[in-house]
Parts: C-alpha cells; structure tokens; sequence
C-alpha cells in the first residue's frame, strides 16, 4: 500500500468521527460544530496532499483510482446529508433541501453510469472534468459556509447547486457517448451491395 493510499483511507476513516460531531451536536456542545469543522477540513487537506503524491512520487494505483473518488463521494454526501439534520435542528441558517437532493441524484447519476461503464468490461471510465471540480469546490465551501453560520451562504450554496447540475448532465452525456462510442467499435455497421 503505498503513502497515498494510506492519506486516502484516513479520509474514509474520518466520515464517521465527521457524523458523529454532527449527530451529538447541541447548542450545549458548542465545541462539536468546531470539531467537525476541523475534521472536514482536514479531509479536505489530505485529499490534495494525496493527489500531489501521486502524482509527483507516481504512487498511482488501481486501488487509488477506486478509493480516492470513494472517500470524496463518502465525504460530502454524509456532510451533506447529516449537516441538513443539525442545521434545521439547530442553526439559524440551513442547508436546503432542493440542494440536498440535487447532490444526491447527481451522485446516484454518476455511481449508476460508472456501473454501467464497469459491466462492459470495456475498460472505459469518466475522468474527471472541470464541472466536476468546480462543483466539489463549491459543495465543500457550502459545508463549511453552513457550519460557520456565513450570512451569505446562500451564494454559495446556489453557486454549488447550479455547478451539481451541471456536472450531472455534463458526466451523463459523457458516459452515453462513450457507451454509444463503445458499441459502435464492438458492433461495426455493414452496409449491403447490390449484387452483379
């Protein structure tokens, strides 16, 4: 296993210390939405320490290849889906539902698509694209906007909605051509001659 792989399964181990800082949380534990914060935060760090190693060091891996999307996609989708709870329980400003529901289909869009992909044996996957940067971008300064209370945080929220659905359609269209692509390599059309 190499250094990289390593910082990647401290991202997935982090997810459930994450949760729990947001489960326990009351205006009583102050201190928890701090440690939460920090946590992330520190998911965050790993995972661009992470990318800088293997790729300076070439420590890529087919395990990292599967993990490190893995330990992005269990990040944000729990920060997502518990901050949504402790937000409307206890903080004044909350994540929307509409966003948390565009993160998740998007999410189930792109975890179908790359199955699909998978099935074919094909070796075809969907790289990562600027949309799909910019959208875990902003889904993460949303997370910290809403912990921190940040008064505008609707900015950011909307920006990241509007970048998830973008990427959605973006990586759909992506996996149907490349499976429409893929087909049309396997299965060459023929055309007829007359005959004579």
């Amino acid at each position: 296993m190499t250094f990289a792989n390593k910082i990647t399964l401290f991202r997935i181990i982090s997810v459930p210390f994450f949760v729990a800082c947001l489960i326990f949380y009351t205006p009583a534990k102050e201190h928890l939405k701090y440690l939460a914060l920090g946590i992330f935060l520190a998911a965050i760090i790993s995972d661009v320490i992470d990318g800088y190693i293997a790729r300076s060091r070439r420590q890529k891996t087919e395990a990292g290849a599967i993990l490190d999307p893995l330990a992005d996609k269990a990040l944000l989708l729990t920060a997502f889906i518990f901050l949504y709870r402790t937000s409307k329980m206890y903080f004044s400003i909350s994540l929307p539902l509409w966003l948390l529901l565009t993160v998740i289909s998007r999410d189930v869009i792109i975890l179908v698509g790359s199955s699909i992909l998978l099935a074919t044996h094909k070796g075809l996957q969907i790289r990562p694209t600027w949309w799909g940067k910019l959208t875990t971008f902003f889904q993460m300064c949303t997370v910290v906007a809403i912990i921190l209370q940040f008064p505008h945080a609707w900015v950011i929220w909307w920006l990241a909605g509007i970048f998830t659905f973008i990427s959605g359609i973006d990586y759909a269209k992506t996996g149907i051509n490349l499976l429409n692509n893929e087909h049309d390599t396997t299965h060459p059309k023929t055309t007829d001659r007359a005959s004579g």
